[in-house]
Parts: C-alpha cells; structure tokens; sequence
C-alpha cells in the first residue's frame, strides 16, 4: 500500500478562460494516459515526452450538462472530469484511510494552471477534497452499528513561514508555531480541530475557512496564489466489540505557485529574494532533490526538514510514512511554455525517484504491521527503537492538549457552534434576497464571493474605522473612505476627501448611481460586484465578472489594449502571441503597481511608479519590430531620480514591500537601512530611447548626413540628432560624386573606409526635465561586440558632440554590402543622474588598421593562430601598398585632365581660323582620332546623382512612414472620424512623395538612357552638338 504517484492535469483554466481565444496556442500533446509531450514554441521541432503514473486532458473536448458539470463532449474525447480523477486518485486516498495509513495529497503547479480547480472544484464541478469527505461519510452510513467513526476537520495556511488558523474566530489571529514531539513528531500547536458529523458541514468548515482566508488576505494584502493551504482530516476508526482504533491522517495540500525565478522572482535584483514568502516551496524542492539523491544511492548527510514550516508538517509524507499523491496541474498555452516545463521536470524527478525510496521502505513497515497488529488490543508496548506504525499515529493537530476530552464531549460542543451558524447563515441568505449588497471580487476564483457587505435603508459608511457600517480593511482604505445611500430605491456612492473609488474603470469624485452589476474598486485595489435591488436582479452569470474583467476594464479606460501594444492579426485570425503575453503582463501588474504605489505612500517614500512597455514603439536594424516586456519607471519625486525596473525585479520589491508595510502596520520599526530598502536603489543610466541611420548609401560610396529623431519606448520624441556617414579615404578624406557606385558589386573584396560622426543633439527632454542630469549616445557597427559611446555632457539641452569614428573594411564580404542596403545604425541616448557611473566602451577585441582606424567585417581574418596573423600583417602591407599605387594613379589621373585641358586650349584657335568646306571629310575623321578626346560629363555620374536624390527621397518617406506608427486613435468616439482623416492625409502625402521619387527617377534614367543611345548611334552630331564638346562613353 506504500505508495507515491505524480499525475498531470492540463486543466481548463478557470482563472482566464478566454486564453484558449485570444491567440495562445496548445503545447501540451497526450498521445496515453501515461505520458506528456511538451513542444517549444520557439522550435517546434524541439519535443520532449515525459513519463507519469497517470496524465489527464483537461483542456478542451468538454461540454456543459444542464447542472453546469462538465462532461466529455462524446465518448471519444480523452477529457477527462473531476469524476474521473477522484475515481483514479481520491478513492485510492479512501482506501488508504480505511486500512489505517495515512495519505497525502499534494498539487503543485504555476498560479492559474488549475490547483485550486483540482483540489476544491469550482461551482458544481467540485474538486478531490469535497468528493473524498462526501465520499467517507456516504461510507460512514452504510458501516455495521457496532464501530465508532470519528471524524475532525483542521484548516490551515502558511503564508510567509507564518501558520494563520483559518477556522479560528477571534478579530485578529495569533500566529501558530511547530512544536516537536518526540512521539508525536511536528504538531501545530492551538490548531483548531472541529469534530464533524456529516459532509455538510465540512462544506460550512471549508467556507468560513475561505471566508477568513479571503479577509486575511486583504488585511495582508497577499495573493492567496503565494501561500500555502493544509486541510486535515483526522479519522478514527472505534471497533467497540473488540476495543480496537484505527486512526489515520488525511493531509490535503493546494501549494503556492511555483512561477520560475525568471517571470517571477528576483533575476537581476540587488535584494535577491529576502522574503520568505517562497521559502517553503523552495525549501520542499531540496528536500525531494535529497531524498531522490539517497534513493539513487548518493551520500546523503541531512534532509533540511526543519528548515521551512511546510516540510515541518509533511515530513510523515515525504519521509515514507504515508501514500503520498502529487498532482502537477500544468497550463497548455504556449506563453507559459517555461513554467509548464519547468513543472513537468519537477513531476518527473518526484515521481521517478521517489518510487524507488518508497519501495525499500515499504517492506520494513508493512512487515512490521502485520506483526504489531496482532499484539493490538487496547494499547501496545514498543521496544527501544522501533517506529511508530502509520496506523497508530496520533492526531498530531490537537497535540496532547485534548486526550482527556471524550469524542462525545467534543461532539456537544460542536453541536452548539454549528447551531449558531445555522442560524447566522439563514439570516445571511434572507439579507440577500432583500437588500443590495456588495460581493468581494478576488484575484483566486475561490475566494470570489466569499464577503457579502449588505447596503440597508439609509446611509452607511464604509472605512476602516471599526464604527463603520461595512468594515473595509486593505491597501488605500481610509478611515471613512465612501458612503453609501440606499433611498427611494436607489443606490448611490460618495467618496470621502481624496479616497480612491473607482465605478467601472472610471475613477470618480462626486456621488455616482451604482446600477446592477456595477463594478466597484475602493483603496488601490479592493473589488467588489454590485448586486441591485431584487426587482433588477435576473438570470446573469455572475462568473463573467472576474478579477481580469474588472482590470481589462480599467486597463481600457487608460487607453492600454492589444492595438495600442501592436497586436499583429495572423492570416488565421489569432493574435501575436508575444504581445498577448505582454498584454497580460500588463493587466496583471496594473492592481500590484497600485498597491505599491499606495504602500510607498504610506510609508512616505516619496516615489511615483508607472507601467511601461518596453519596446513598444522600437524596432531593430531591419525595422522589424522587438520583443516587447513590461517594465515598471520608478521616479523619486523629491530627487527626480528615475529607476527601471524589470517585471521579475519589481515583483521581488514588492514581496520585500509587503513585509515592511506589514511591520508598519503592526506597530513595529518599519525604518531599514538604505541599501536594505526596497523602495530605493543606486541610480543608473536611463535608457531613453534610439534613433535610426540608415546606411543605404554608404553601399553605394554617397555621403549621408540628416536630422533623426531620438524615440522612446512609447514612440514619443525625446530629442533630435544631427549625423553624418561619410565614405572616406584611408587618410579620412571625403569621398568626391567621382567615387559613387551604383553597382555594390564593384566593391566586393575592396577596401571600405567610412566615418561615423554624431555633431549635435537637439531638444533634449531628460535634460529639461532635471537641472542635475546628463547625457550619452552609443552605437555598435555591424559585427563588433563593443559599443562607442560619446563622452557625457551635463545641464546643456542642446549639446554640441561632435565626436567621429573611422571604420575599415579590408575585403568588404557580401554580408557586409547586405548589411548596408538593408539595416540601420541604431544610435542610443542614455540619460545620466548624479552619482551614477558614466558609460564607458571596453574594447580589448577591438583590431585597428595601421592607421588607427576601428576595422569591421572581420570574420575571415579574426583568429588566434600565430600563421593566421603573420598572414594578417603582410594583408596590412599589401593594402598599404595597393592604397599608395591608388593615391599615384589618382594623381597621374588629375595630370592626364589638365593635359587635356591644356590640349584642347591650344587646338580651338586654330580650328575657329579654317573653314569647314576646305576640310575633307577623311581629313577632318583623322584630325578628329588623332585630338584627344575632350572632358565629358560622365553618363554614370548623372546616374549617382539621380540616384543620391532618390535615395534622400526614400528616406525621408521611410521616416515618415515609421512615425505614422506612433499616432494612436483618440478614446472620444467623436475625435475618431477626423483621426481617420488625418492619418488617411498622411498616407496620401507618403504615398504622393514615392510617386514623385519614382517619376523623378524614371524620368533621370530615361533621359540619360536617351542621351547616351543617340551618342552611340550620332557619335559625330552628338560630339559637337550645341558647340560644346562632349565624348561618348563606351561603359554601359
């Protein structure tokens, strides 16, 4: 009967139902009842399989009865209900419990893959822990007359290494502690443990545990997907005839979620992860990774039990004493790819290694049973040593406090509290058939709905001041936060002064009508669902109206949706699954950036935090548009320092928040050192957004030189730069029109010198913005790892650089002259603060010519051998000597222009004195080969020069057309029309410059086309026509 099971359930997830919708894509593939095969998005070539005692489908082929349960669509669907799971692993927990062992249950699995919806079920799919206890007492009834069954129900959570009794009923729990004892082993000492005589009333004991579970986390302000909740069943089986017991413990375990580190801890943080708030989960990691380890026969010195509360309780279970059940609940979308696997490795370790730990154990136990067992009768002796067997623990919850207290004494005054719950609950229902009322929204669908606050004829007022009518405890809840008025069948809210209340989406300041299903947000993030009058109450699911509702909701009305964020629809109509994945990121972090917003204030930290999108209007060297992440911008208010923090730094800092404000409220010194301080961090440079430089006409040897617009990550200007590139000479001199190419090709294996220079920067907002501040630019060229910044410049708005760097290719490659035509120089601005480093470039990879210049393309020179660079130095040689043979011929070339010059000086006197008739035509066609042909203007110069203005033209629409990107439409309905408008004018005037651009060139080539046909075909008219000598070229 020793036993440990690990079975996976990709499960409908209740939390957000519309994701299957909304341009995720499946992952997760179930070929057996066995095995899970999980896809990479990124390489769906890439596919790993792993191996479980039972997998489960749970995402899709499932209907609706008219119970609301849901069922398989039709026999061949593999989905598979909650029946179906408490059949394979509930019943088997039973059996456990009636044979005298203990079981555990364990569900571990990323916030939202469905723990809570396996474990306790949502509305009439009810999960393992409410079939199993309707289950027992279903078996209860039908046992012989003659045996006792007892049964008591324990509720517990851990949050923050704290155990919080959630059956208790004073105002303000005392935090419980672990006691040891050597019989007993760890026990919760003052644990509430109620007897129990029937199912309906573990559902009472689970809902008031709910209830206060949901009040605490207000109160704590900390989401129940962070802690960890412990149901226990004790049962006791009484054989009255033969003086017998068998007593059994059945722990019911839903683990916090396991978000990796990377999405949700502490990367890249200075406070790594202080708070103990995963301390558990982490703690229970090392304990399976020790015992596995001693299971494969490694030397093991110590199980860390004793270093969390969770591994405390669970020692019995994951120590061998106890058939022990895990079930991974997984989530099947593709952008929660990383967790889903890192839960399936987890599962596979658990399963795999601790089946063979088990095995050895189970025959000393189960031996020892079978000899114990016969000796039992009443009591039992037990020699030195030996272990107490599983079936003869005790009810480690009550501790020894209860031994005297007969079952029946307990049962009495059991009988008298649920009498008086009784009764409260039926005036509850009545008050809610009558009156309009309030009911909690939370995050966990399982505390939805829990706290009901009833609006009575009149005013009431609703705070923390206990005087209050509604009671309101949370972050951003003032003493008299808001009145409510219920009068002349009408219901209106008022806030109170400055306090927070926000009617859907929309944040309000005078008295408002609340409507039926009004949503309401009172504090930072406090939900509540508007329930009317029972006239304007009807049939409505109430389940539509969840936590992500209420923030898609508010995230609307500030003007955060998919378009803004650039969602992409697919040829098959499905969203861009990155930007759905930022997009609710973004949702997501909305309620927590406010309630960090209102604990600095609290705590008078004076910083102002605000979600951004990384990226959002930014786009790489090719124009492609980058990975968008949500970030959160931290502005000091006093100082004006600014930090960005990244999503898994800001959920750090927020633990740590929650801790110091937790003190505050508790009276405690909330005062931290600075470096301890999770609302601080030492300044840095700012990123504030980049700029693009074409490099189009650098392949074709034409200089480059314009205004480019500094965007941030929301597209905005944040300042202008003035840059050029410029072809050059070794010695740096600027390449003249003679120099253009218009086929790349020609430079193919060639030596390319280009200059780099940023002159000035315009219009800086940073530096508005704050007296003490400064600025650097940076830029990386093609394949070289180091970035160039410019040296900083403080306090000055328009900033004079003038900074140029010359860069060498020595054999141009072909992936070099692609890199030209179709990327961008990225240009970055940073933002410097007092007291923070400036940026500096570290290049010892850098290799420079012989004349100092920065080289690039290096990939087919940059290597380490000894002959490869011998062979280097004599290239280096050779292309000095080659560039000198190019500075004499250039000269010999400018020589051969003024004798020609010179030539036809001397020979126009002489033709104007002969008369054309006197001149034979044979004379005249030798005169003509013997001369030297005049100077001409060059076909192939016309031609770089139509291209060079067609090439100014482009960009200039290009940079239009990106900036077209950043205007958003209006959120009056009204302003929609002329928005419309404008950006069509704006297409049209893009639109009507490429016609111009393209005409303009069409009409150069042709002209220059038409020309040089009529010199090939008139050479002798053509020469001399309009008394101006010209020569014919024979390059096409």
């Amino acid at each position: 009967e020793w036993d440990v099971k690990s079975d996976i359930l990709p499960l409908p997830r209740k939390k957000k139902p519309s994701k299957k919708n909304s341009g995720s894509k499946c992952v997760i593939s179930m070929h057996s009842r066995t095995t899970t095969t999980i896809q990479d998005p990124k390489n769906p070539e890439h596919r790993k399989t792993f191996t479980f005692d039972l997998a489960y489908w749970s995402h899709d082929g499932f209907q609706k009865d008219k119970d609301g349960v849901f069922i398989s669509v039709d026999p061949s669907s593999q989905f598979a209900s909650q029946k179906d799971i408490f059949h394979d692993l509930g019943r088997g927990i039973l059996d456990s419990a009636w044979q005298g062992y203990n079981a555990t249950l364990l569900a571990y699995g990323q916030t939202g893959s469905g723990k809570s919806y396996s474990m306790v079920g949502f509305g009439a799919n009810k999960g393992i822990i409410p079939n199993v206890c309707e289950e027992l007492f279903q078996a209860i009834e039908k046992r012989e007359g003659n045996q006792e069954y007892q049964v008591t129900f324990s509720m517990l959570e851990i949050y923050n290494e704290q155990i919080r009794d959630l059956l208790s009923k004073t105002k303000k729990p005392e935090r419980l502690k672990v006691r040891e004892d050597q019989q007993l082993g760890f026990y919760v000492d003052g644990l509430k443990s109620v007897p129990c005589e029937n199912y309906a009333q573990i559902e009472r004991l689970m809902e008031q545990g709910t209830k206060i579970r949901t009040t605490a986390s207000t109160n704590m302000n900390a989401s129940s997907s962070r802690s960890h909740m412990v149901i226990t069943i004790q049962f006791k089986q009484v054989f009255l005839d033969r003086d017998l017991t068998k007593q059994s413990s059945i722990n019911l375990v839903d683990l916090a979620g396991s978000e990796r580190q990377k999405s949700s801890g502490s990367e890249g943080d200075r406070l790594r992860e202080g708070s103990r708030v995963n301390l558990s989960l982490t703690n229970l990691g090392i304990v399976i990774s020790a015992l596995a380890d001693a299971a494969m026969g490694k030397k093991v010195l110590h199980i860390p039990y004793r270093d969390s509360v969770l591994t405390k309780l669970l020692q019995p279970a994951l120590g061998g004493n106890s058939r022990t059940t895990l079930i991974a609940a997984i989530s099947p979308a593709d952008i929660c790819y990383e967790e889903t696997l890192s839960t399936l490795r987890y599962a596979e370790r658990y399963g795999y290694e601790y089946l063979l730990s088990l095995v050895a154990l189970s025959c000393k136990h189960v031996s020892f049973f079978q000899d114990s067992c016969t000796q039992w009768v009443g009591g039992w002796g037990r020699g030195p040593g030996e272990e107490l067997p599983a079936c003869l623990l005790a009810d480690q919850s009550l501790g020894q406090q209860t031994g005297q207290v007969t079952w029946a004494h307990q049962l009495e005054q059991a009988r008298e509290e649920w009498q008086q719950q009784y009764l409260a609950i039926a005036q509850e229902r009545q008050m809610m058939e009558t009156f309009p009322h309030l009911l909690n929204v939370n995050e966990d669908p399982q505390l939805t709905g829990v706290l009901k606050y009833f609006i009575q004829a009149g005013s009431c007022d609703a705070g923390r001041a206990a005087s209050n009518a509604i009671p309101l405890l949370g972050l951003g809840i003032s003493d008299k936060h808001a009145s409510f008025t219920n009068l002349d069948g009408k219901v209106t809210v008022t806030p109170h002064s400055k306090c927070n209340v926000v009617v859907n989406g929309v944040p309000i300041t005078t008295t408002t009508k609340l409507q039926h299903l009004d949503r309401v947000i009172l504090g930072s993030s406090s939900a509540y669902l508007y329930i009317g009058f029972p006239s304007e109450r009807g049939s409505e699911d109430l389940n539509r109206f969840d936590y992500d509702f209420f923030q898609l909701e508010r995230a609307a009305v500030e003007g955060v949706s998919m378009d803004k964020l650039g969602a992409v629809s697919h040829g098959d109509g499905m969203a861009d699954p990155s930007v759905l994945a930022v997009f609710q990121d973004y949702v997501k972090l909305m309620p927590l950036v406010a309630e960090a917003n209102q604990m600095g204030e609290e705590l008078e930290k004076g910083l102002r935090m605000e979600l951004k999108v990384k990226n959002l209007a930014s786009s790489d060297s090719r124009g492609y548009d980058l990975q968008k992440e949500v970030m959160v911008k931290v502005t000091n208010q006093r100082t004006q320092e600014v930090w960005i923090w990244s999503k898994a730094k800001f959920i750090n800092r927020k633990f740590l928040m929650e801790e110091l404000y937790q003190r505050f409220l508790e009276g405690e010194d909330s005062h931290v050192a600075q470096e301890d301080d999770p609302f601080w961090d030492p300044v840095e440079a700012v990123h504030l957004g980049s700029a693009h430089v074409w490099l189009q006409p650098l392949a074709h040897c034409m200089k480059l030189e314009e205004q480019v617009e500094f965007l941030s990550c929301d597209g905005t200007e944040e300042a202008t730069l003035h840059v050029h590139v410029t072809p050059c000479s070794p010695a740096g001199q600027a390449c003249s029109e003679e120099d253009v190419v218009i086929d790349t090709a020609e430079l193919l294996g060639k030596r390319m010198d280009f200059q780099i220079g940023l002159v000035r920067c315009l219009g800086i907002k940073w530096l508005k913005e704050g007296a003490e501040r400064g600025v650097q630019m940076g830029y990386r060229m093609y394949d070289l790892s180091s970035t160039f910044y410019t040296k900083p410049v403080w306090k000055i708005v328009n900033p004079q650089i003038e900074e140029t760097v010359q860069f060498t290719a020595l054999n141009a490659s072909q992936d070099f002259l692609n890199y030209l035509q179709t990327n961008a120089l990225i240009v970055d601005l940073w933002g410097l603060q007092e007291g923070c480093a400036q940026l500096s470039c570290s290049q010892p990879d850098l290799m420079v010519t012989s004349e100092g210049h920065v080289m690039v393309d290096t990939k087919k020179i940059s290597t380490t051998s000894d002959q490869t660079s011998e062979l280097y130095m004599k290239l280096l040689k050779l292309e000095q000597e080659t560039e000198q043979l190019r500075n004499v011929n250039r000269a010999l070339r400018e020589e051969n222009v003024l004798l020609r010059q010179a030539l036809e000086k001397v020979g126009s006197p002489q033709q104007g004195e002969r008369h054309p008739a006197s001149v034979s035509p044979q004379g005249a066609s030798r005169a003509e080969n013997d001369r030297p042909a005049p100077p001409a203007a060059s076909s192939d110069r016309e031609l770089a020069n139509a291209l060079k203005v067609f090439y100014q033209s482009m960009n200039t629409a290009r940079g239009r057309f990106l900036r077209l990107r950043h205007y958003k439409p209006p959120e009056d309905d009204r302003m929609l029309r002329p928005f419309v408008y404008q950006q069509s004018q704006r297409l049209r005037d893009v639109g009507e410059l490429l016609d111009r651009s393209l005409q303009r060139l069409r009409s150069d080539v042709a002209r220059i086309a038409k020309e040089k046909r009529a010199c090939l075909l008139h050479p002798q008219q053509h020469r001399w026509a309009k008394g101006s000598p010209q020569v014919c070229e024979e390059r096409t």
